[in-house]
């Protein structure tokens, strides 16, 4: 919303932030701002922090999907919202990045996200385990040709399961621990 944005570069200029950026989550980051303005910034944007650091369902990243590219194959603006309405913020062991890209071109980097989900003609490819990093690693397909329904429920089977397990690593090395055929049995139920 173009609002938005004025809103935005009017409060910058107006507590003097060093510089904006767009962050990795696509969301956009004030640098620079001295700690007594902060609630003032937000008063003046008429909005509260939309971000969230520590042991937590961070963020939704996902490209503009069929929306906009004549590459996408699914609608990822809308599944991606969904997704972030239903689980940004919900606490879990480690950090856990969810990505979603319209087409195997991967724009949102799906593929090396906690759970990464990338739109085919059929419907759903979901990823598991992907990292990037110091050592980057491809998720590991746990199901397809998924509608937009059942990539809800898997996402809320995976991220209850992680919880229920309590293991305090990263989404990758937790499915190395107890093992991707073990994991892929109590998310599918095969």
């Amino acid at each position: 919303d173009p609002a938005i944005l004025r809103k935005i570069a009017d409060a910058a200029e107006k507590y003097q932030v060093k510089f904006i950026k767009m962050t990795s989550e696509h969301r956009i980051g004030l640098y620079g701002v001295k700690e007594a303005d902060i609630d003032n910034i937000w008063n003046d944007l008429g909005m509260g922090p939309g971000g969230h650091i520590g042991k937590c369902v961070r963020a939704v990243k996902f490209c503009t999907g069929n929306t906009v590219c004549k590459k996408g194959h699914q609608n990822t603006m809308d599944l991606g919202l969904r997704i972030d309405e239903a689980f940004h913020r919900m606490e879990t062991p480690q950090k856990v990045k969810i990505a979603l890209s319209g087409c195997t071109s991967s724009c949102a980097e799906s593929a090396v996200r906690d759970i990464g989900l990338i739109g085919t003609p059929k419907g759903w490819k979901l990823m598991v385990g992907g990292t990037c990093g110091l050592q980057v690693r491809k998720g590991k397909l746990l199901a397809e040709n998924l509608s937009d329904g059942q990539v809800i429920d898997y996402i809320g089977k995976i991220l209850d399961y992680y919880k229920e397990k309590g293991i305090k690593k990263r989404m990758g090395l937790f499915i190395n621990i107890i093992g991707f055929d073990k994991f892929s049995k109590a998310i599918l139920g095969e």
